[in-house]
């Protein structure tokens, strides 16, 4: 099948799993188009069955902001026309999926038939897609869509509380490549971060406000007096500034690195014993997943789609947002050596269940489904 997939090639977990969903539908031997304005941060490697297609946005006097919605719609309609793709699949909804309906009205003019499928990710649904200036369109554009998934059952909830959605929402979970995310012999980095052995915990996110990193400084401190650990924070974003200067005036500083954003993540979750995320909302934690991938185990809140993560008291602990105390409690019970192995051995039998050669078919079998019935739709249309 040729498919087409739309995404922001960015950092964030929208634009990760849509690369790494491409990439293992290219093994598989579908022709993946990927249509975006910067190549994705994972499609880093040559395949035969991988394309790349730049979307480009001319600034011109008139307009006060570049209309990419309209310059992706027209590059949508060319690559589909001239690659003669089977199926557009849209990660995130604003502007993807408006966008992709533009698209395919402008393709039906032309004799080509194109359903597209859109994913939700989170924070189209529950931050940018609650704006009201937005709610019309993202509603109408989910509701025109062939058909819809989300990467939680809580996602699948919220959409339906915050839209009046008629369409019916696949739930497809995100996914782990454990070829690559897998615990690597890594001593001697493990060795220069932590030389007396201390334990090491690890933070991953973009840094902002709802990701609450200050949190993660909180539970450090009141840990490292109980246990000797140190601290990586890796990633970047508007918080960053704010949570080196609490480690400062905690004086914390010298048992903190903070790494930027890092390609590499699994060779910092191979020398890591645990993996802390405090958000306030998470449609599904896919840095949490990577860790338990890596033998991490994860303190984690209990929001959004991170407790269809995290087992409580199997590969981590989930605790209320904002709380910890009990989430330093927690940690330091995790980290006890009596407890530490148990714990990794959980979270890795339970990202075993998010493999991608589990998910994969899900995906494969709602483009056979959504590709039939558009063309049945289509050929009814011709009888007609």
């Amino acid at each position: 099948m040729k498919i087409g997939i739309v995404c922001y090639p960015t950092y964030g977990g929208s634009g990760v799993v849509a690369t790494e969903l491409g990439k293992a539908l290219a093994k598989e031997g579908h022709e993946i188009h990927f249509i975006t304005y910067s190549q994705p941060t994972r499609l880093d490697f040559f395949s035969e069955n991988l394309y790349y297609h730049e979307v480009s946005v001319n600034k011109y006097p008139l307009f006060e902001y570049p209309p990419y919605e309209l310059a992706l719609a027209s590059r949508m309609v060319d690559v589909v026309e001239h690659e003669k793709l089977d199926l557009l699949h849209v990660h995130y909804a604003i502007p993807h999926a408006s966008a992709a309906h533009l698209a395919r009205q402008i393709l039906a003019k032309k004799g080509i038939v194109i359903p597209f499928i859109t994913t939700l990710h989170g924070t189209d649904i529950t931050l940018v897609g609650k704006e009201s200036a937005y709610v019309p369109v993202v509603t109408f554009s989910i509701n025109e869509s062939n058909a819809v998934t989300s990467v939680s059952e809580d996602l699948k909830r919220e959409t339906y509380a915050y839209f009046d959605i008629t369409q019916d929402i696949e739930v497809i979970p995100n996914f782990i490549d454990l070829s690559r995310f897998k615990k690597q012999k890594k001593d001697h980095f493990k060795k220069a971060i932590c030389p007396n052995d201390e334990k090491l915990i690890v933070h991953i996110s973009n840094f902002r406000k709802v990701k609450r990193v200050q949190d993660v400084i909180q539970i450090f401190n009141k840990v490292r007096k109980v246990i000797p650990a140190k601290l990586l924070m890796v990633g970047d974003g508007p918080e960053r500034m704010y949570a080196e200067e609490t480690c400062r005036q905690t004086c914390t500083y010298d048992d903190v690195r903070f790494l930027g954003k890092l390609e590499a993540v699994e060779e910092v979750l191979s020398v890591s014993d645990l993996f802390v995320i405090t958000s306030e909302k998470e449609s599904f934690g896919l840095s949490a997943l990577e860790a338990m991938a890596c033998e991490v185990p994860v303190i984690s809140t209990n929001t959004g789609g991170l407790p269809e993560l995290n087992v409580n008291g199997v590969t981590g602990f989930l605790c209320d947002v904002g709380d910890v105390e009990t989430m330093a409690a927690r940690s330091i019970e995790i980290l006890d050596d009596a407890n530490l192995q148990r714990f990794k051995e959980g979270a890795l039998k339970r990202a075993h269940e998010f493999e991608v050669s589990r998910i994969l078919p899900l995906y494969e079998d709602l483009y056979n489904r959504v590709v039939a019935k558009a063309k049945a739709e289509a050929s009814g249309a011709v009888l007609k």
